[in-house]
């Protein structure tokens, strides 16, 4: 791909809505090239624990971002990844700490080295696989804990083939630390769970204002192609998309503030509009807890009760919310 071609917003559109087709058309955990030398994982319906993931292949270095939550779909993840790097990756980047994106580390190593923020690498740790109790009946199969062994602050940049991978801190957000994967010379971002596509954000561990300053960042790379963590690839304007539901966010919880309503009350009073279709409704009750306490003063990223915060989704979702992983 010229990478001239990348400073037009009409080549960027044509650019975008390609990808974004051929994603949604490949067959469910398919590895769907969306670029020259890039490649995104993606697993709809996009809920919980159903992440995506991508390939960077260019020359002699492959990096994989992100992994898979289960055995069998890691194995998956990685039967496609050989089809492009038959020797697999050389690099496994974490964006965040969650188990969804990082508890298939242990079958890339020890080929690969798995990197990510240096806090990410100490919520990994901390976290273990915690997340697996929550969904007891999900069959997780083997899934190591397997923590990065090359950790960074601000920014770190893969090379390979002349195609760089910059790996660029832009929390908290979805969660203190998160790291999104840049590749300049193709234009195509890997936002992590900064970013959703047809699917609820989840701001709970992370923070409102730094998600929307993140998404401001991300917006001045100007990519053409953008694979979020969760749902079907697209463009730049899946920012646009999550900024809107985040701004709605913001407006629920100043008015539930006023009338006393509690997060829950207020997410089950709420007129969701242009976002009562997307899929985990119940995370806007996480939601509204991590802005209720942003506007009373709790500093980004800092920590909530994740547990009391949950059984509120439980309640307001009516049962355990599904987790299809």
């Amino acid at each position: 791909m010229n990478t001239d071609t990348l400073t037009s917003p009409a080549a960027s559109a044509a650019s975008a809505a390609s990808s974004a087709a051929s994603a949604s058309t490949a067959p469910p955990g398919s590895l769907v090239r969306v670029a020259d030398d890039v490649y995104a994982f993606v697993q709809p319906e996009g809920g919980w624990c159903l992440n995506n993931a991508g390939l960077v292949a260019g020359g002699d270095t492959a990096v994989l971002v992100d992994t898979a939550a289960t055995e069998s779909r890691t194995r998956r993840l990685r039967q496609e990844v050989a089809r492009v790097v038959p020797g697999g990756p050389d690099y496994v980047v974490n964006t965040h700490f969650h188990g969804d994106h990082t508890f298939g580390n242990g079958q890339f190593v020890p080929r690969a080295v798995v990197v990510a923020h240096a806090g990410t690498r100490a919520d990994t740790e901390e976290a273990g696989l915690g997340l697996r109790h929550l969904w007891p009946d999900v069959e997780w199969g083997e899934t190591p804990l397997t923590l990065p062994t090359l950790t960074f602050r601000d920014e770190l940049t893969l090379h390979g083939g002349g195609v760089r991978t910059e790996l660029l801190h832009v929390g908290p957000a979805h969660t203190a630390n998160d790291v999104v994967a840049w590749v300049p010379e193709r234009g195509v971002l890997f936002t992590g769970d900064v970013v959703w596509s047809g699917v609820t954000p989840y701001l709970l561990m992370g923070s409102v204002t730094g998600s929307l300053a993140a998404l401001e960042r991300m917006r001045a790379l100007r990519p053409a192609v953008v694979v979020p963590g969760h749902g079907p690839v697209g463009g730049p304007e899946l920012l646009d998309a999550t900024e809107s539901y985040i701004r709605m966010l913001q407006r629920l919880a100043e008015e539930g503030l006023r009338r006393g309503a509690t997060p829950l009350e207020a997410a089950r009073q709420a007129d969701l509009g242009a976002f009562a279709g997307l899929t985990d409704a119940e995370r806007l009750v996480g939601n509204l807890h991590r802005a209720y306490a942003e506007l009373e003063g709790l500093a980004p990223g800092a920590r909530i009760d994740v547990a009391a915060s949950f059984q509120e989704m439980v309640a307001y979702h009516g049962g355990l919310p599904a987790c299809h992983a």
